[in-house]
């Protein structure tokens, strides 16, 4: 059993918002490390750590419990300038020697074609270079050659077509560092297949489709701007920073007051890995934050995890947001993957007198006022509310299309029509939450598997699915706490349509009430999760759950439904409310047609026209939102990012990446495969 975490006192002068300094990271870093000790194997090689194994067992997962944990005592290390307890060193020098000598019992399983030890290689280097004053240069000539030879199992290998990539760019570049086996065209062609996966804004999908998620900032980010600095490509250096620093003004909305992220997308078990690119832009000087911004958010974040039971009284990260939470956890995931969350720890290496760590905290956009942020390339529209600290994000693009079966279930944390920072989606096939069903007379509900984007713009985003014979488009108008929903659907007649707000969560079932067509469920702190229907609903419920929600054990969803579609082509609107505070009055709604206007009790008016590419007038407005106009210039922006990056192609990496391509190809593609 590991001691306790004791934290330093916190610093209101330095600290007003949080009270976290760079100490309270290095107490944070040092417990964790602390605690996987009990759990080494002989000679330090692998950790393995208790639960249930991933698909790629239990040496696999053993090597991911060294290669992450190195990775936080990398950054340990080199923030203190080798001033750490010769403990922690010995520990990692022994484990490498260990695990490259293939006569020990527990040797790392070398690098094979497709391999999990592929993803556990670059965290390796990437610790190697940092610490390599006082770990890599301090082995004997013999073992650092058993280490070199290892990691240069990488060169020739094939990776699935997404992050993994950028694992054999890191590689190869710690090898060419140290004079080892490398291939430069194997480098150029991993950066260069990343330039196909750049939207625009700073965005990246992970992968070819709409992969978007937390993967953008760290693995898209993180990756290419480390190999950059160990690299000394200026050229790309400032490409990149150019990249995270637009991304920046986007992602340091994702946060709420209380430090909690936005829970999308997968791997969450990395939990506050999620400040990555706030650190990242401080780091390469990149940030358009001011840096007590960065810290306030970035420190927010992780004390928000530490306060609510991770690491948990072991001093272990489980796989899960707050407590182990399996359901939510990919297959691909073992007891130690949640170490990812090493990353947090990039901070470290800015020097203690670096302004992010001196300067004063200085608050979040959330701290100041409601927010609404549109992002037109990953599909989002974030609105977010000062009073109770809550970020809301509404999904008109994300959808992991190109990994997604497209038969299968579709995947709670990509499909959902909203996702907050303080609740989580249902798991399973009984969930409601955040989903336009229409559920046919034999009760099978349509599924959102593949979405459509239409538009994005200030206050407003739309986009649809087709499920057989049923399509859907939903336009979103936000206003403070509330999204208002239009749907338009298509479905045959004597069909269901069901609305799902938000499922709110928590140790103990929350309070519920209903009426004809409104419905909320409340938690004990006040926060509550309410839908109203505001035309063609007929009635009302919640759905109950029970170990179905990363928040908690007991879960709510509050929901509206129609009992009996007219058949062709009908409109629904709904208010969803998630909020802390007293509810706010819902809009006046007129329908007529394919046109809705919407009435709130103060300030102008707003239409939106349904359509083939739904659009958003209001007098406060210029153009329409949602018109061709609109989208040309945000096409005719995204293209002169695509272009700049084009123009820092080297000679001959297109034909190398076109060429390793095809060798990945050959092995198959990663559709259907969920890989971490």
């Amino acid at each position: 059993m590991s001691s306790p975490l004791r934290l330093p006192p916190p610093d209101p002068r330095l600290s007003d918002f949080t009270g976290w300094t760079r100490a309270h990271w290095e107490s944070v870093a040092d417990h964790l490390l602390d605690s996987v000790v009990p759990y080494a194997t002989d000679g330090f090689a692998q950790y393995r750590l208790p639960g249930r194994p991933s698909r790629s067992g239990t040496v696999s997962d053993g090597l991911e419990g060294f290669a992450r944990t190195f990775l936080l005592a990398a950054f340990r290390i080199a923030g203190a300038g080798g001033d750490v307890p010769p403990a922690l060193l010995e520990r990692y020098a022994a484990g490498l020697v260990a695990g490259t000598d293939p006569a020990h019992p527990y040797a790392w399983q070398p690098l094979t074609d497709m391999s999990q030890p592929l993803v556990e290689a670059a965290s390796i280097a990437l610790a190697l270079h940092e610490t390599r004053p006082w770990l890599f240069d301090r082995l004997s000539p013999a073992q650092r050659e058993r280490v070199v030879a290892w990691l240069a199992g990488f060169v020739g290998r094939r990776t699935p077509d997404n992050n993994w990539v950028l694992f054999q760019v890191v590689v190869e570049q710690f090898l060419a560092e140290v004079g080892g086996p490398h291939e430069p065209g194997e480098i150029a062609a991993g950066l260069e297949r990343i330039e196909e996966w750049y939207v625009g804004d700073g965005w990246y999908s992970d992968g070819k489709g709409k992969n978007f998620d937390y993967y953008s900032g760290w693995a898209m980010h993180l990756y290419p701007s480390l190999w950059a600095r160990m690299a000394g490509d200026t050229a790309r250096a400032r490409l990149y920073a150019e990249r995270l620093s637009r991304f920046l003004e986007h992602y340091q909305h994702l946060f709420a007051a209380d430090g909690g992220p936005v829970h999308q997308g997968r791997s969450l078990i990395y939990r506050f890995a999620t400040v990555v690119p706030l650190w990242l832009g401080a780091l390469t000087g990149a940030s358009p934050l001011p840096p007590g911004r960065t810290r306030r958010i970035a420190s927010g974040v992780l004390r928000h995890f530490v306060e609510r039971g991770a690491p948990d009284e072991r001093g272990l990260l489980t796989c899960g947001w707050y407590d182990a939470f399996p359901p939510g956890t990919q297959d691909y995931s073992g007891p130690a993957s949640p170490y990812w969350a090493s990353k947090a720890f990039l901070g470290l290496l800015l020097p203690p007198g670096h302004p992010a760590w001196t300067d004063a905290e200085e608050a979040a956009p959330v701290d100041l006022a409601d927010q609404v942020v549109a992002m037109p390339q990953p599909g989002w529209l974030l609105h977010a509310t000062r009073a109770d600290g809550v970020v809301r994000l509404v999904n008109h693009g994300s959808d992991r299309d190109r990994v997604q079966d497209p038969a299968g279930p579709p995947d709670p944390h990509y499909l959902r029509l909203a996702y907050t920072s303080h609740t989580g989606p249902d798991i399973g096939e009984q969930a409601v939450d955040g989903q336009l069903a229409v559920v046919s007379p034999e009760g099978e509900p349509s599924r959102r598997r593949r979405i459509e984007p239409l538009a994005v713009g200030e206050r407003f985003a739309a986009s649809a699915y087709q499920d057989g014979r049923v399509r859907v488009v939903t336009a979103s108008v936000v206003d403070g706490p509330a999204e208002i929903r239009i749907h338009q659907v298509t479905a045959p007649a004597g069909h269901q349509v069901r609305d799902g707000g938000h499922a709110l969560a928590g140790p103990r079932p929350p309070e519920v009430s209903s009426g004809d067509a409104w419905a909320l469920a409340r938690r004990a702190d006040g926060l509550t999760s309410v839908v109203r229907g505001l035309h063609g609903y007929t009635g009302a419920g919640v759905a109950g759950g029970h170990g179905v929600n990363a928040f908690g054990a007991h879960s709510a969803t509050p929901y509206l439904i129609h009992d009996a579609h007219p058949g062709g082509t009908a409109v629904y609107v709904s208010l969803v409310l998630l909020t802390a505070e007293p509810e706010q009055l819902a809009p006046e709604v007129r329908v007529n047609g394919d046109e809705v206007t919407l009435r709130p009790p103060a300030g102008d008016p707003i239409t939106v026209r349904l359509g083939p590419v739904p659009e958003l007038t209001s007098p406060a407005l210029g153009a329409p939102i949602g018109s061709p106009a609109a989208a040309q210039t945000t096409r005719s922006r995204d293209e002169q990012h695509r272009r700049t990056g084009r123009e820092h192609r080297r000679p001959g990496a297109v034909r190398r990446q076109a060429d390793l391509g095809r060798r990945r190809a050959a092995g198959g593609g990663t559709r259907g495969v969920d890989v971490g």
